[in-house]
């Protein structure tokens, strides 16, 4: 297993990965597609954003992307594993790898917009639920999580 960075022309699959990972929570095809434009990566995201890739069986099998926010600030923008990957540590090897990588950049926060089920695994990475935000399906909310680093 190793963890390489994104090039332009990942973008499909890494496309595919975002809408399994997200359709692995039960929302229908209809919805997905409903979402495509936010699911999408675009080669242009993947040149002017650290995304960075999880390759395990010669296959991409997750990703983590992320920008400055602010100067102080990281947003964790995405990080999504395949269906058959979930639940077997390949979430918290993501996790971990973007941790270490952003530690030398004079970060004081990291936020993110967790979908409802990954709440908890953000939680034990020590983030905090701040908020959230209302989403297209009504009465449903995506929890705004964040992180301060010391």
């Amino acid at each position: 297993m190793t963890i390489q960075k994104a090039i332009p022309s990942d973008h499909e699959i890494l496309t595919q990965i975002t809408k399994k990972s997200k359709a692995y929570w039960g929302y229908s095809n209809e919805q997905i597609e409903i979402w495509a434009q936010f699911l999408t990566v675009s080669k242009e995201y993947i040149e002017t954003n650290p995304v960075y890739n999880l390759v395990a069986e010669d296959q991409i099998v997750g990703y983590y992307s992320f920008f400055h926010e602010s100067e102080n600030t990281i947003k964790l923008d995405n990080l999504f594993v395949l269906p058959e990957f979930i639940g077997k540590g390949f979430g918290k090897v993501l996790m971990n790898d973007f941790l270490l990588r952003i530690q030398d950049q004079n970060v004081q926060k990291i936020v993110l917009n967790s979908e409802s089920n990954a709440e908890i695994f953000y939680a034990k990475f020590g983030f905090i639920k701040v908020g959230q935000i209302e989403t297209s399906i009504k009465d449903r909310y995506l929890p705004v999580m964040e992180l301060r680093i010391n």
